[in-house]
């Protein structure tokens, strides 16, 4: 029996032996590679942190200006496309695929931290609360979803807008082209490969440490090597069994749990703690988050130096968010079709941003009250000591302790399939060219070695090194990702001005010398087509109507194609790269629903939608290589319908003009 595959070898072979090597050297020379790794991070910090700061600045400057310009009204497809999830499942696998484990993982426990020692101030002091909260969401709002943002954005509108391949290497088309295809796009690809699999990986590893930690606190589970590796096993055959389950029944339902849990779990803890005084905290901490925002965007701590400190939070939380960006943000474009630049921007933006917001308010402030004014010394200890340990410890301070934890680990085991489920996805559409229906076998081989990656680093001491390797490797590709603001803008830029062109078409004036009754007109305006009418319109007016146009164009030396037998297209060749298309397909709209999106009938593919008269009525629409452009063609004579190609040809060529201009 053959197995069937789809690898782009170049990628697949590339990344699996750098894999090889890196595990290898970890798993042998664990504290060596430790030191090695972070001696490269420290230099980093030291030599380049004004870099980090300041293109992490950029990257959210960059988000906010394209969300609220022009641009913003683009779609991530064709313009007659449609979302692929609802609002709820798409804000879901936001916060699973994005940051929803370190929520569970520092909720009680970095704010607590930030209070204990703050940078250039007493701890466990009043100002000490509120700089540890403004610290904590600093590192876990805005600019963190910014960085996750340039990359999803970039490969959301390169995949679906021009139809290049879901892989980080289409953000560099702009300013590449066709060597994206090369070994240049090959690096990319196989760069966030190591990125999502140790990212994944490690991620795993450590989460193993507070499952157990919980699992000793509620059932005197031994915390040991052994105990933990049973726990990635479990926890990998449970993201294995998802991955058959695909996309839409695996991460999209395990994502929705997860964020159900986590509000359970978030309600309760505001229920049975100082209510009042989170909802106060909330609101306060949402001014001062807001009104220090530029100055710790581009606070290096330069006339009072605290590179230690600096290094070992700003910096390293903008290096993990750069080195996940690959895998999130390839993740995040998946589901993302069909939603406009600006509706895009302002969820993955505002929505996870808020929720971290609420989610450290009730954990931690509620821990930050317990030790301020209620003598809970043993939850500081405990975050001093095991930062694992901190959610359970937190817990014992609450009513129903045992439910919170037993709630907390079924969070914590849930988060981590979703990430490894989708690590696994995200590295199977990377190593097979972007390919999202590849076997299944591939998307199982992957989640299986996330586990073992995992398993042989915890029993060899290696996942500190992995760890920070993945982060050092942060500073290449903050410099790819500036490059993808930059391709990113020219592409809007020309997108803009397609699109300006096209407004500027009206139908109008294909009446002016119509031999068509005027009435008539009228009549096809006010009256519901039937289907027939509608296959009756393309048969007899489009196909014809096209027929003339794409005989004309050869007759001129132009290379064209007219494709379909239902729904028609016709291509006319500028060059290789440049290709006029206009087609004609069948629309149909639900009469109980007037306002509301159509519904494209695929009949090349043998799908017919009934001719439900009095319910449904019909559509000829146009479409071009943007996609639909949502008027109706039907009822046109064939001048009429061969006018308004020429229309739609002029406006192409006039699009073509201008942005040549610009480019001289």
């Amino acid at each position: 029996m053959t197995i069937k595959h789809r690898f782009n070898p170049p990628v697949f072979i590339s990344s699996i032996s750098l894999i090889f090597l890196l595990l290898l050297t970890a798993v042998i020379w664990p504290k060596g590679s430790q030191e090695f790794y972070t001696s490269i991070q420290d230099w980093i910090e030291t030599n380049t942190g004004w870099l980090y700061i300041l293109a992490v600045a950029i990257f959210l400057l960059f988000i906010l200006f394209i969300m609220v310009s022009r641009f913003g009204d683009i779609k991530l497809g064709p313009d007659h496309a449609e979302p692929d999830y609802s609002y709820k499942s798409w804000f879901a696998m936001l916060f699973s695929a994005g940051m929803g484990i370190g929520l569970v993982f520092f909720g009680v426990a970095e704010p607590i931290m930030h209070f204990m020692s703050p940078p250039g101030m007493e701890g466990y002091t009043i100002e000490a609360a509120r700089e540890a909260m403004k610290i904590t969401m600093f590192h876990w709002g805005l600019h963190a979803w910014a960085i996750y943002g340039v990359v999803a954005l970039s490969l959301a509108y390169f995949t679906y807008r021009h139809q290049l391949p879901l892989l980080p290497r289409s953000a560099l088309y702009p300013l590449i082209g066709e060597r994206i295809y090369g070994p240049i796009g090959h690096a990319v690809d196989t760069f966030a490969v190591l990125g999502t699999l140790f990212g994944v990986s490690t991620s795993l590893g450590y989460g193993a440490f507070q499952v157990n930690a919980g699992l000793n606190y509620l059932f005197d589970v031994p915390v040991s090597t052994t105990s933990q590796i049973i726990l990635i096993v479990l926890i990998s055959s449970m993201a294995t069994a998802s991955v058959f389950s695909g996309l839409d029944r695996g991460v999209k339902r395990l994502s929705e749990t997860n964020l159900i849990l986590a509000v359970c779990i978030m309600l309760l803890v505001l229920i049975v703690g100082p209510t009042v005084t989170l909802l106060q905290t909330a609101v306060q901490n949402a001014g001062a988050y807001l009104g220090d925002l530029i100055h710790k965007t581009f606070n290096l701590y330069a006339y009072d130096r605290k590179d230690e400190w600096l290094g070992g939070w700003t910096l390293l939380y903008w290096g993990w968010w750069i080195s996940w960006s690959p895998f999130v943000g390839t993740f995040i474009a998946r589901v993302s079709r069909g939603r406009s630049i600006r509706e895009f921007l302002v969820g993955l933006l505002f929505v996870p941003t808020g929720f971290s917001l609420i989610w450290f308010t009730i954990f931690g402030n509620t821990g930050i009250d317990l030790i301020l004014h209620g003598g809970a010394d043993n939850l500081a200890e405990a975050v001093s000591s095991d930062v694992s340990l901190a959610l359970f410890k937190f817990f014992e301070y609450m009513p129903f302790s045992s439910v919170l934890s037993m709630l907390g680990i079924v969070l914590v085991v849930v988060f981590f399939v979703t990430s490894s489920d989708s690590g696994s996805l995200v590295i199977d559409s990377l190593t097979s060219g972007g390919d999202i229906n590849s076997p299944v076998w591939q998307r199982v081989f992957w989640a299986v070695l996330q586990g073992l990656v995992a398993i042989i680093l915890l029993y060899a001491g290696g996942l500190g090194a992995l760890q920070t390797a993945t982060i050092a490797s942060a500073l290449p590709f903050l410099i790819v990702m500036l490059l993808m603001c930059f391709g990113l803008y020219k592409a809007l830029q020309d997108d803009a001005l397609r699109t300006k062109n096209l407004q500027m078409h009206h139908t109008t004036v294909q009446y002016t010398k119509s031999t068509v009754d005027w009435r008539q007109r009228i009549g096809t305006l006010t009256e519901n087509a039937t289907l027939q009418d509608a296959r009756q319109f393309m048969q007899t007016i489009g196909k014809p109507a096209l027929e003339k146009v794409q005989e004309e164009f050869e007759k001129r030396g132009f290379t064209t194609t007219l494709t379909g037998s239902k729904n028609y297209r016709l291509t006319i060749e500028q060059s290789e790269e440049i290709i006029f298309v206009y087609g004609l397909r069948k629309r149909y709209f639900t009469t109980a629903l007037a306002i509301g999106p159509g519904h494209l009938i695929d009949e090349e593919d043998g799908e017919e939608e009934s001719d439900d008269e009095g319910t449904n009525y019909y559509r000829v629409e146009v479409f071009l290589a943007q996609g639909g452009q949502e008027y109706d063609v039907l009822g046109y004579t064939e001048e009429q319908l061969i006018a308004d190609v020429v229309t739609q040809y002029e406006r192409f060529m006039q699009y073509l003009h201008l942005s040549q201009a610009e480019l001289i």
